[in-house]
């Protein structure tokens, strides 16, 4: 079915604004492009539910194999190479490594396709820091313990930016024009934040802190899962629209989700558990261009021998010996097998019903409760900076969000390198935010229908635009981020979906229930620790 411009736009935009941008005709002047990514007609292949028969001569003989090579499954095979176990192999079906963390290259700058920073990690995060360290990110230590970073991998200034009613303000939560209500309601709502970070139970964990596992499982804590995000503003009293555009922005940036869908405890640990302690800031952001790119290509580099791209799991099928793997190279298209004595299923855990072969036959109940997301993200090629409207408005930040737009608004790749004039990169990011038949919906449309969307949008705080962008690539994520709707979190399918299953070890950030580098790295970790240890 052929949908017009102004319901394209009016299904990602909203139609006020799609009639509006209808009466241009900056849809004319386009700039080149095209859709880039996960190749869709190879992830349908685990759907199709086929018998391969592997031919006698391509079967080959290793101790574990890694399924995903994503942060997950390359922070286990990481773990492993660091122990001197070498008797792996990683099976990568997408011609990239990385998954959402996955980054490109230009002449210019690299930039990313998802996951663009880390916050710095508490000290008591060991692993993460030793990871830092080996990276050569890190200078040091405080007096107390926590890390130093080194400056040039800290987001630099201005960090942050927010467009609203035809201006560029400073920050993320909006306070010029703000009324005494909303003073004072934003002032409240950081003293429930500080009354969370505080907190602590028993044995005193912290409700909120990553990873997920160091989190108490205090009921007072763990009850906030019942409510959505939204349920918990209102019964708190809170009615300020920045302060629910505040918190609503926050779930759709790390979940794709907005605040009515969203679990009050995944809420609150977006607001808490990167803070230390009540009156101190949240943990500084590392970053640079390539996003998150950094940290899994330099994972990848440790274990690039160990890899196969091109390279889909097609079924994984326990026996009394351990565990085979039979998978396509999709290049060549040539089947190949694996004898293994233990398996770490690192992709999504929705896929395992398609693949381990007892899931097929029957599925375990929980793999339903964990439910993903839609996302498209655009890199756009500038040949020079947007202009400024108003001297006064504030300056081209990292981030840059837009008010108005359900999107999240787009980050500047060029601006951790010191490039502060002429061409740059933009990364924009659009989540479908859970709504019904999202994923049919983004892969049913063009690339020009989507460019159309992102150039769209983004002509409301940057007349010139189109004029601008020379080249704009598109990614399509289907299945982008686990949801951490209310009732998920801590209603034991993750635990559940963790215990291993017949030789076969579980690591994903969807076992977290929260779409983050340091749960994937804690859980890849964890499953190679699991086989290590036995």
């Amino acid at each position: 079915m052929k949908f017009t411009r102004r319901e394209v736009l009016s299904a990602f935009l909203g139609f006020p604004f799609a009639l509006a941008a209808c009466k241009s005709n900056s849809a004319n002047n386009f700039p080149e492009g095209e859709i880039v990514g996960a190749n869709v007609q190879v992830g349908h292949l685990l759907r199709e539910a086929k018998n391969f028969q592997v031919p006698e001569q391509n079967w080959e003989t290793v101790k574990v194999a890694i399924i995903g090579g994503g942060a997950a499954g390359l922070s286990a095979a990481y773990k492993f190479t660091k122990e001197n176990f070498n008797d792996f192999v990683l099976l990568e079906l997408e011609n990239k490594i990385g998954g959402t963390a996955q980054s490109g290259t230009s002449n210019l700058v690299g930039y990313p396709w998802g996951a663009h920073y880390l916050p710095v990690p508490f000290r008591e995060n060991a692993e993460l820091i030793s990871l830092l360290d080996e990276m050569n990110l890190t200078d040091g230590k405080t007096a107390d313990g926590e890390i130093l970073v080194k400056e040039q991998f800290l987001c630099r200034e201005p960090e942050e930016r927010v467009f609203y009613k035809g201006r560029w303000y400073e920050g993320l939560y909006l306070t010029v024009g703000a009324s005494e209500t909303d003073k004072l309601q934003i002032a409240e709502f950081q003293k429930q934040i500080d009354f969370w970070v505080n907190w602590r139970d028993a044995k005193g964990k912290r409700a909120f802190v990553l990873p997920i596992a160091e989190c108490s499982i205090d009921a007072q804590a763990t009850a906030l899962d019942k409510i959505s995000f939204d349920d918990w503003l209102r019964r708190k009293g809170f009615t300020s629209e920045r302060l629910i555009w505040y918190c609503d922005y926050a779930c759709r940036d790390d979940y794709g989700l907005k605040l009515e869908q969203t679990s009050a405890w995944a809420g609150l640990f977006y607001f808490c558990s990167r803070v230390r302690r009540s009156g101190e800031e949240s943990q500084a952001f590392i970053t640079f261009p390539e996003g998150n790119g950094r940290f899994v290509n330099f994972l990848h580099d440790k274990v690039k021998d160990k890899t196969k791209l091109k390279t889909i799991a097609l079924e994984i099928v326990p026996n009394e010996k351990g565990v085979d793997v039979v998978c396509l190279n999709t290049e060549t298209n040539e089947l190949k097998g694996f004898h293994c004595e233990k398996v770490i299923f690192a992709a999504p855990i929705f896929t395992a019903n398609y693949l381990i072969r007892d899931f097929k036959q029957s599925a375990p109940g929980y793999i339903k409760e964990f439910q993903h997301n839609a996302w498209f993200v655009a890199n756009l090629f500038l040949r020079d900076r947007p202009n400024v409207k108003f001297k006064r408005d504030f300056p081209l930040a990292w981030d840059n969000v837009l008010y108005e737009s359900p999107s999240l608004g787009y980050v500047n790749a060029t601006h951790q390198k010191g490039i502060d004039y002429g061409e740059c990169v933009l990364t924009y990011y659009y989540p479908m935010c859970a709504e019904e038949n999202a994923r049919a919906k983004l892969f049913s449309l063009s690339w020009r229908e989507l460019a159309d969307v992102c150039l769209s949008d983004l002509s409301r705080a940057h007349a010139d635009i189109y004029d601008l962008t020379e080249k704009i690539d598109i990614m399509r994520w289907g299945h982008a981020m686990i949801s951490p709707k209310t009732n998920f979190l801590w209603s034991g399918a993750r635990e559940k979906a963790q215990t291993p299953f017949r030789n076969i070890h579980f690591a994903h950030s969807d076992l977290s229930g929260i779409a983050l580098f340091e749960e994937a790295f804690y859980h890849g970790l964890r499953a190679a620790n699991e086989i290590l240890e036995k």
